[in-house]
């Protein structure tokens, strides 16, 4: 049986089509979990905005990398983007030149959202990945889309049994397919009856990956692409770009990595009609709002809990383990804090964290279940004293 045809081979490609009401259904449940988000947004300070801003801008850049089997150091990550989002870190230690490149890219997408995509806008991302013009080890063509004479296959398995998921345009078509891809994205960013912003992002990041039109890190710029479309979106929604980096898609397209794979490849092959996709690129960012709304319902339970403990004199280790537990809610400390684990987290003594945990317990912050070796203790938030 001859394979689907693909999707850039179609005649009147690349005349997407969608089921008006399924994508509506979508739609609506996206926004409002976008909605809620920005509401929560209005009840935390600028201080714990910027510490969810940080934390969520770094995982989304490990996110991305990690989508493509690249592995970030998490530290140098965090470190550069603290010294991105204040002032005073200006100590923080100099990550590593494509840590900074990918930073850079995403950074671009929010500050300059409003800005034109443009053909050198896209070549300066790509080139920003790869600094030194290598892919490991690799040489690849940078800041310029691909040249080569072979075609650009998507290939799984082992040598002499690999699968073809997927086969992109030749690269002699790549400038014209991108002329075409720019012209409908910054029409769109133009128009006043602009397409939803969501349908917007999904369609972008299909069109692009679909061309494929660098040797390497179109992953990566595909997923800014989306980027700077929910950036701008959320700027016309309230004013204020920065709430769409609390929106990790990266992360949750990494979370469904497999069924974001083979979306991609069903969505590549076939009629234009790609309601399929559409809806279920928009369902992620769905998922990815109600994460949002999650972490910041911690954050700002986590700053309730120690306003109503400001009072309380605890040492450096006890306000340390109590931050760890709230940090892991909603879900809850695995197996609850135990006097080894805290030893372990504070290195003291298991005498000294049996006694600190129960002081802790008596001053209201945490609750003990169990008796003996199977005390476990928990964060107390229904009865603080």
């Amino acid at each position: 049986m001859q394979s689907p045809q693909l999707i850039w081979q179609q005649a009147d490609w690349p005349a997407f089509r969608c089921d008006g009401a399924s994508v509506a259904q979508a739609v609506a449940l996206a926004r409002r979990a976008q909605g809620v988000v920005e509401g929560k947004l209005t009840a935390i300070g600028f201080s714990q905005r910027e510490q969810l801003t940080s934390e969520a801008w770094t995982q989304e850049a490990i996110s991305t990398a990690a989508i493509e089997g690249e592995r970030l150091d998490l530290l140098a990550v965090r470190s550069s983007v603290a010294r991105r989002l204040s002032a005073s870190a200006t100590h923080a230690l100099n990550s590593p030149r494509h840590i900074e490149g990918l930073l850079d890219i995403m950074d671009d997408a929010l500050m300059r959202s409003g800005e034109p995509l443009t053909h050198e806008r896209l070549h300066a991302w790509q080139a920003a990945l790869f600094p030194t013009g290598y892919s490991g080890m690799r040489k690849i063509l940078v800041g310029e889309y691909r040249q080569h004479a072979e075609p650009v296959q998507m290939v799984s398995g082992v040598v002499g049994r690999e699968k073809v998921h997927y086969e992109a345009p030749a690269s002699n078509s790549v400038l014209d397919e991108m002329t075409r891809f720019l012209g409908w994205f910054n029409a769109i960013f133009k128009s006043e009856q602009a397409t939803e912003s969501l349908v917007h992002a999904a369609l972008a990041h299909l069109w692009f990956e679909t061309v494929h039109p660098f040797e390497d890190g179109n992953g990566r710029v595909g997923r800014v692409v989306v980027d700077l479309v929910l950036a701008r979106d959320a700027a016309k929604a309230i004013g204020v770009g920065h709430a769409s980096r609390l929106i990790r898609i990266s992360q949750q397209l990494l979370n469904q990595r497999a069924a974001y794979y083979a979306e991609l490849e069903q969505a590549q092959h076939g009629s234009l009609d790609v309601t399929r996709w559409v809806v279920w690129f928009v369902s992620q960012i769905h998922a990815a709002c109600e994460q949002a709304s999650t972490v910041i319902d911690v954050s700002l339970n986590k700053a309730r809990f120690w306003n109503a403990h400001v009072d309380k004199d605890l040492s450096a280790r006890q306000r340390k383990v109590v931050n760890v537990l709230l940090d892991a809610e909603p879900a809850g400390f695995v197996g609850g804090m135990n006097t080894q684990k805290y030893a372990s987290l504070t290195s003291t003594s298991r005498a000294t964290a049996s006694r600190e945990l129960i002081a802790l317990a008596e001053l209201g912050l945490l609750v003990a279940t169990g008796g003996g070796r199977s005390t476990r203790y928990h964060v107390n938030f229904t009865n603080p004293s």
